[in-house]
C-alpha cells in the first residue's frame, strides 16, 4: 500500500510541477499578484509529494519488498542495512527519483528563504524551476517508473553492484546530485533576468549564494568519488578521466568561473552577458553529466544505466532547456549592456582571466570525452582519448590558474598598479620559490613539472594567507592580528578555499610525481624493500566469510628498514557470490605524508602471490584540499552578507554595502 501511494504521489508531484510552471509565470507576464502567489505553496507541495515518494521507495528497500522490480534488481536480503539505503540511489530509476527530490528541495528553499524579492522574479525563477522538474518527473513515469512491480516476486534480490556497496558510494551520489541539480537555481535565476530583461547589481548578489551552495556540495561529492577510487577499486590512483569523472569536473569548473565573474556583476555590473552564459553552462554541463551516466554512449565503471533509448528523452531535455534558454540569451542581448569600466589592470580582468582559464579548461575537458563518440559517429573509428591527452592537455590551464589567482585577488577594483600587487606577495613569492629550489634539489633527475606544481601550490596557500592579512590594515602586528579575527566570515571563507586549491595541487603533484611503486610475486616469509620500508607477506587466508562476500585476505606486515614493525595491512579481494562478482579491497596505511598502500593480485602457478605496492607521498593532502574548499565555502555562506543576499533587498545596495568580498 505504502508503494502505491508513493507512486501516485510521484503522479500528483508530476501536476503540481506543471501547474507551477504555468500560472506563476503567466501571472508574472500579466502582473497578476494572486497567480505570481501560487508559486510558494506549490514549490512546497510539490517538495512534500517527492520527498513522500522517495520515503516510499526507501520504505520498500529497507523492509526487501522484492515485488518492487527496482528492489529485486539491487537489494538482498543478506545487504548491510546502510547498502540497502543506498541502493535506493544506487540505480537508474532511484538515482533519478533523487534528483527530482533535490530539484524540488532547492525550489522550494528559494520560496522559503526568497521573500525579499522581487515578485515578477521570484515567480519567475520557480515556474523555470518546476519546468525542469515536470521535465524529469514525466521522464521517470513515462520510462523509468522505480514503482514497477513483478508479477511473481522472487524470494530474494540480485543484490547491488558490489563496487556501489562502500561507505564512500554510499554518501558520493547524493552530494554529487546536490551540487549538480544545485546549479538549476542559477539557470533559473539567469532565465527568468532574460525574461524580464534586467540584469542588475542585485541580481548577481541572489544568485552567487545559491551557486556557492552547489558548487560546496559539487567539490564534496568530486572528492568523495575521487576518495573511493583510489581505496575501492585497487588501481592505486585517484583520478582515471574517465567520462563520469570528466562530467562532474565540467560542471564545477563553469561553476567556479561563474561564482566569480558574478561578482564583477555585482560589484561593477561588468560581464553581464558572460555571468548569464556561465549560468546556462553550467547546468547545462549537469545535464551532460546525467545524458553520459545514464545513456551508455560513453562506457565507465560508474555508470548506472546503459540504454540509449533513455538517453534519447535526456537528449531531448537538454535540447529543449539549453537551446531554448541560449535563444532567449540572444533575444535579450542588448537588455545586458555593461555599466561599469576598468582598466587592463584590475581585479575586474584578474577575474576575467580567472574565468577564461576555468572555461577553456572545461571545453577541452569536454572535446577529449566527447570526442571517441564523434569519431565513431562521423569517421567509423574507434578511439580513446585517455589519462595522457587531458593531463598534457589540462595542466597548462591549471598552472596558469595557480600563478593568477593569488595576484587577481590582491588587484583592487576599476584601476590597479601590478607592482603594488607584487610588493604585497614579494615574501609569498620567495617562499614558494625557495620551496620549489629545495623540491629540485632533493629530487634531481625527476621531471621538472614537479618542482613547478609544488612551487606554485605553496604561491597559492601563502597568496591566500597575504590576501587575509592585507585585509587587516596597518599598524602594530598585535593589533593587525585582533581584526584578523574580526574579519568577514567570506573573507576566510575565500582565503580557505584559494588555499584548499594550492593544498590539492600540492598533493597531486607530489604523489603523481614521486610515488614508489612496486609489482612483483611475494612469498610468505621473504621480506622486500621499497622505497624506505620493508614489506613481508605473512600469510593468506582463503574463503574468509563476510556479510554477503566471500573473501581471500593477506596479512603483511609493514617495517622500517631497521626492522622495527609500523603496522599490519590486510589487502583483500571478495567474491560477492549473488551478484557473481569480484572486488579489490587495498590495504593502506594512512600518515600525514604518505600512504602505503598494498593491493593483492592473483595466485600464481610456481607459489607466491601477485603483490602491488605503492609509496605514495602526501596522499591524503589530496582530499584535505578538497575539504578546506568546502569549509571555505560553508564559512562564506555562514557569512550574515550571504544569507541576506540570498533574499536581498529589491534595489540594489550601494556599492560597497552590505555585500560579501571576493
Amino acid at each position: 500500500m505504502i508503494v502505491e501511494l508513493g507512486h501516485f504521489a510521484l503522479i500528483l508531484a508530476f501536476m503540481v510541477a506543471v501547474f507551477q510552471m504555468i500560472v506563476p509565470l503567466v501571472g508574472a507576464h500579466r502582473g497578476n499578484a494572486a497567480w505570481m502567489a501560487v508559486a510558494d505553496p506549490a514549490a512546497t507541495t510539490q517538495f512534500l509529494l517527492t520527498a513522500f515518494s522517495f520515503g516510499a521507495l526507501t520504505y520498500a528497500f529497507v523492509t526487501s519488498d522484492f515485488s518492487l522490480s527496482l528492489v529485486t534488481a539491487n537489494s538482498h536480503t543478506l545487504k548491510p542495512l546502510i547498502y540497502k539505503i543506498s541502493g535506493v540511489w544506487g540505480n537508474h530509476e532511484g538515482s533519478l527519483l533523487l534528483w527530482v527530490l533535490i530539484l524540488t528541495l532547492f525550489g522550494a528553499c528559494a520560496s522559503w528563504f526568497g521573500g525579499n524579492l522581487p515578485p515578477s522574479l521570484k515567480a519567475r525563477v520557480l515556474a523555470v524551476q518546476s519546468s525542469i522538474a515536470a521535465a524529469f518527473f514525466g521522464f521517470i513515469l513515462f520510462t523509468s517508473n522505480p514503482f514497477t512491480r513483478l508479477e511473481v516476486p522472487p524470494f530474494d534480490g540480485r543484490d547491488l553492484n558490489p563496487l556501489l556497496q562502500d561507505p564512500g558510494l554510499a554518501f558520493h551520489p547524493p552530494f554529487l546530485y546536490l551540487g549538480y541539480v544545485g546549479l538549476s537555481m542559477a539557470f533559473s535565476f539567469a532565465v527568468a533576468a532574460l525574461i524580464e530583461g534586467r540584469v542588475d547589481a542585485a541580481w548577481g548578489r541572489w544568485v552567487r549564494p545559491w551557486t556557492l551552495a552547489a558548487w560546496v556540495f559539487l567539490t564534496i561529492g568530486i572528492g568523495l568519488g575521487s576518495w573511493w577510487a583510489y581505496y575501492e577499486l585497487g588501481w592505486g590512483g585517484f583520478w582515471f578521466w574517465d567520462p563520469v569523472e570528466n562530467a562532474s569536473l565540467m560542471p564545477w569548473l563553469i561553476a567556479a568561473a561563474l561564482l566569480h565573474s558574478a561578482i564583477v556583476v555585482e560589484k561593477r555590473e561588468s560581464l553581464k552577458s558572460w555571468t548569464i552564459l556561465l549560468a546556462i553552462l553550467a547546468f547545462g554541463f549537469s545535464l551532460i553529466g546525467t545524458f553520459i551516466v545514464r545513456s551508455g554512449v560513453l562506457t565507465s565503471v560508474h555508470a548506472f544505466a546503459n540504454d540509449p533509448e533513455r538517453g534519447v528523452y535526456i537528449l531531448m531535455i537538454l535540447g529543449f532547456f539549453m537551446g531554448g534558454a541560449l535563444l532567449l540569451f540572444a533575444l535579450r542581448a542588448g537588455a545586458m549592456e555593461a555599466k561599469g569600466v576598468f582598466s587592463t589592470v584590475s581585479r575586474e580582468s584578474g577575474l576575467v582571466v580567472n574565468n577564461l582559464l576555468l572555461a577553456v579548461s572545461c571545453f577541452v575537458v569536454f572535446i577529449g570525452t566527447v570526442w571517441p563518440l564523434i569519431a565513431e559517429m562521423f569517421w567509423d573509428r574507434t578511439l580513446s582519448v585517455g589519462p595522457p591527452f587531458f593531463n598534457a592537455a589540462v595542466t597548462p590551464f591549471v598552472l596558469g590558474l595557480a600563478v593568477v589567482l593569488p595576484i587577481g585577488a590582491m588587484l583592487p577594483w576599476k584601476r590597479a598598479k601590478i607592482g603594488r600587487a607584487m610588493r604585497a606577495l614579494a615574501p609569498a613569492f620567495v617562499l614558494a620559490l625557495a620551496v620549489g629550489l629545495l623540491t629540485y634539489a632533493i629530487y634531481t633527475g625527476t621531471s621538472a613539472l614537479s618542482p613547478i606544481g609544488v612551487a606554485l601550490s605553496v604561491w597559492l596557500v601563502a597568496g591566500a594567507v597575504t590576501d587575509l592579512w592585507t585585509r587587516t590594515g596597518r599598524g602594530s602586528a598585535g593589533g593587525r592580528a585582533g581584526r584578523l579575527w574580526r574579519l568577514p566570515r567570506a573573507d576566510w571563507g575565500k582565503a580557505l578555499a584559494h588555499a584548499g586549491v594550492g593544498v590539492t595541487l600540492f598533493g597531486v603533484v607530489t604523489l603523481t610525481g614521486y610515488q614508489v611503486e612496486d609489482i612483483r610475486v611475494a612469498r610468505e616469509g621473504e621480506p622486500y624493500q621499497v622505497g624506505a620500508y620493508e614489506i613481508e607477506l605473512l600469510g593468506v587466508e582463503e574463503n574468509v566469510q563476510g556479510p554477503n562476500y566471500i573473501s581471500t585476505l593477506a596479512h603483511v606486515a609493514v617495517r622500517t628498514l631497521e626492522g622495527r614493525e609500523i603496522t599490519q595491512l590486510n589487502p583483500e579481494r571478495r567474491i560477492y557470490p549473488v551478484a557473481g562478482m569480484p572486488t579489490t579491497e587495498a590495504g593502506i596505511d594512512s600518515g600525514f605524508t604518505r600512504d602505503v598502500y598494498i593491493a593483492l593480485g592473483d595466485p600464481q602457478a610456481a607459489g607466491g602471490w601477485a603483490l602491488r605496492t605503492w609509496i605514495k607521498p602526501f596522499a591524503n593532502w589530496i582530499w584535505g584540499g578538497t575539504i578546506i574548499m568546502a569549509l571555505g565555502g560553508f564559512l562564506s555562506l555562514s557569512d550574515r552578507r550571504y544569507r541576506v543576499a540570498a533574499g536581498a533587498a529589491k534595489a540594489p545596495a550601494p556599492r560597497g554595502q552590505g555585500v560579501p568580498a571576493e
